[in-house]
């Protein structure tokens, strides 16, 4: 078990069908399973993460919450409040603590070697997030169309289930390698540095990683990428950056997509910026609509300016 995040230590799928060249063919999944038998070991085709259920508080703590919130109580349950962050049954709060650096200190390393493996390959890589359904699918399916007339383009798509997204990206040209999480609600460094090894050479291009939909546990994990893009849709509420502060705090972009149904659900624009800048002040903002390509001029020159800045950063990083 995570405890980082609750998701599951089971194995996670990488689809090798339908890639788009003759590398991605050759590929050998004992060459992966050799390389991260540190993590698991792949078979393709798919195999499913064992996921145990959420922390289970006892017939007390529900009664109590329940019995509170019956009458009227305010206050929140606040589980982070504990050291750990969170609470497991039959688990200490260092022994919670302990397991966390554990698992972030493994993927932190082979981050880092997915971060010099990109910058060799003049590599820019994005990390895309957001809640299910914010529209990172249709927005990619937008800008690759442009992007990949400038120069080579991959996509890595991260779903607990099907390859819909990843053949929704190939319909466009561009190779993309879909990793199904089973019950994982989020990427790791390793099926990244593995899914990469699947696409053709991307040298001097752009690589969308675009994670599970889940606002929570991407945050925490470091993929390799130069930078995190949190989308949001005006669909959720203004406030969705003060319900989950560190995915916003985490990323240096955020995309307001569906702009176009902002007149429709009443949706507050200088609000949503106000709270987002709340908690992180330098986060660039950009309204965009993946259906009517509004905002998009804006983007291409943001992701434009990117690949000096970021491969400064990148390389600061490791050298």
């Amino acid at each position: 078990m995570c405890t980082v995040c609750g998701c599951g230590g089971g194995v996670p799928s990488t689809k090798c069908a339908h890639v788009q060249n003759a590398r991605a063919k050759d590929h050998r999944c004992d060459d992966a399973r050799d390389h991260h038998n540190h993590h698991h070991d792949h078979v393709c085709g798919g195999l499913e993460m064992r996921c145990p259920l959420p922390t289970d508080y006892g017939d007390d703590h529900h009664h109590d919450v329940g019995h509170q919130q019956a009458h009227g109580g305010e206050a929140p349950v606040d589980c982070g409040t504990d050291p750990a962050g969170l609470r497991v049954v039959g688990m200490s709060s260092d022994r919670i603590i302990q397991v966390g650096r554990d698992i972030l200190s493994k993927n932190n390393r082979i981050a880092a070697e997915n971060r010099a493996r990109f910058v060799a390959d003049d590599l820019v890589v994005y990390n895309l997030l957001s809640s299910p359904g914010a529209g990172k699918t249709s927005l990619l399916v937008r800008a690759l169309s442009e992007l990949k007339r400038k120069s080579p383009v991959g996509v890595i798509e991260g779903d607990q289930q099907t390859s819909n997204d990843a053949e929704r990206i190939r319909a466009t040209g561009v190779p993309a390698i879909q990793i199904n999480t089973g019950k994982g609600c989020h990427l790791d460094a390793a099926m990244v540095g593995q899914a990469y090894r699947l696409l053709p050479p991307l040298n001097g291009g752009i690589l969308f990683i675009e994670n599970v939909g889940n606002l929570v546990c991407p945050a925490a994990f470091d993929l390799g990428e130069a930078c995190k893009i949190v989308v949001f849709s005006t669909t959720e509420g203004e406030d969705k950056p003060l319900k989950y502060p560190d995915i916003f705090a985490a990323s240096s972009l955020m995309l307001i997509n569906k702009i176009d149904l902002a007149p429709m659900v009443d949706f507050d624009l200088n609000r949503t910026i106000e709270f987002v800048t709340r908690v992180s002040p330098d986060i660039e903002v950009l309204p965009v609509s993946a259906r009517t390509g509004e905002g998009f001029d804006a983007l291409y020159g943001w992701l434009q300016k990117q690949p000096a800045h970021r491969r400064h950063l990148v390389e600061d990083t490791t050298g």
